[in-house]
């Protein structure tokens, strides 16, 4: 009966340990404001990815530039160049090569945007997750989301 006790309570620790770990890495994650830029040279500005959804910047202000789901430069505007799944530039390409960067204020690289899961430094921390799972939905209503995933 101990020998088991002390068993379960190594698997307990184990999974708080990485549950511990997962939102610590979440946390660090939203500490920092991250940027999308595309384009050939990713010089291109495509928003905030993780600001609140009333800053003019946000992805997730869908009355403003980046939010807005028939703006030119949003990435939810599905027949932009940022928005459109078919565009190799777009992060909701399966098969795109040139997806958009994801960058802090400093210029520090969180990974590439994108659907296309052999895309070499591949961001995965959970939003980015988050987006790929979702984002066809996401895009039809991205305040109604944005209350979903970050409220």
């Amino acid at each position: 009966m101990i020998a088991g006790f002390k068993a379960s309570k190594k698997i307990l620790i184990k999974a708080l340990s990485t549950v511990l770990v997962v939102i610590t890495s979440s946390v660090a994650t939203y500490c920092q404001t991250l940027h999308l830029y595309g384009g050939n040279n990713h010089d291109e500005y495509l928003g905030c990815l993780n600001c609140d959804k009333f800053d003019v910047n946000s992805i997730w202000n869908q009355f403003g530039t980046y939010g807005n789901r028939f703006a030119t430069n949003s990435i939810w505007n599905k027949f932009g160049t940022y928005g459109n799944k078919f565009n190799n530039e777009s992060p909701w390409n399966k098969f795109g090569t040139k997806p958009p960067v994801v960058v802090d204020k400093d210029g520090n690289f969180y990974g590439y945007l994108s659907l296309n899961k052999y895309t070499n430094k591949r961001a995965d921390f959970s939003l980015a997750l988050t987006l790929y799972e979702n984002y066809e939905l996401i895009r039809e209503d991205v305040a109604k989301y944005y209350e979903i995933i970050f409220e």
